[in-house]
């Protein structure tokens, strides 16, 4: 695996920094959305993934594919005082599991840090270099 330009490394890590960042945007929805018993249609909010491809073969960078819906069954809780309960009592809830979208989002950014870590590193090389040729 060779890299073919000198930017790829940068290419990479911004590639990366994108893909995280919509991430987290898409976890984001699902931590305000862990309560939400009626996104339409009298259904709850069905969790989101984000799924991400490599964009070519060998030493690449990465970007989204896809927004997929978690098909997962829907948790039941009792609550017969709320609006949206069966006849039983019983409300359809979202799902979302809390602690993990919150390890998914830690996850997520330390990837984002990383990759603002290579180009940190990338731009003090750049740096170094100059004042050598100085």
């Amino acid at each position: 695996m060779s890299v073919d330009n000198i930017f790829g490394p940068v290419d990479i890590a911004i590639s990366g920094l994108r893909a995280q960042g919509k991430q987290m945007e898409v976890i984001s929805s699902n931590v305000a959305n862990a309560r939400t018993t009626d996104a339409g249609k009298g259904q709850p909010y069905r969790r989101l993934d984000a799924q991400f491809k490599t964009n070519d073969d060998g030493v690449s960078g990465v970007s989204l594919d896809e927004i997929v819906a978690d098909m997962s069954d829907f948790p039941r809780i009792l609550d017969p005082g709320n609006p949206n309960a069966d006849e039983h009592g019983y409300v359809t809830m979202p799902n979302v599991n809390l602690p993990i979208e919150m390890m998914n989002l830690t996850i997520a950014t330390r990837a984002y840090q990383a990759n603002a870590a290579i180009l940190k590193r990338y731009q003090q090389m750049v740096e170094t270099t100059l004042e050598l040729l100085r």
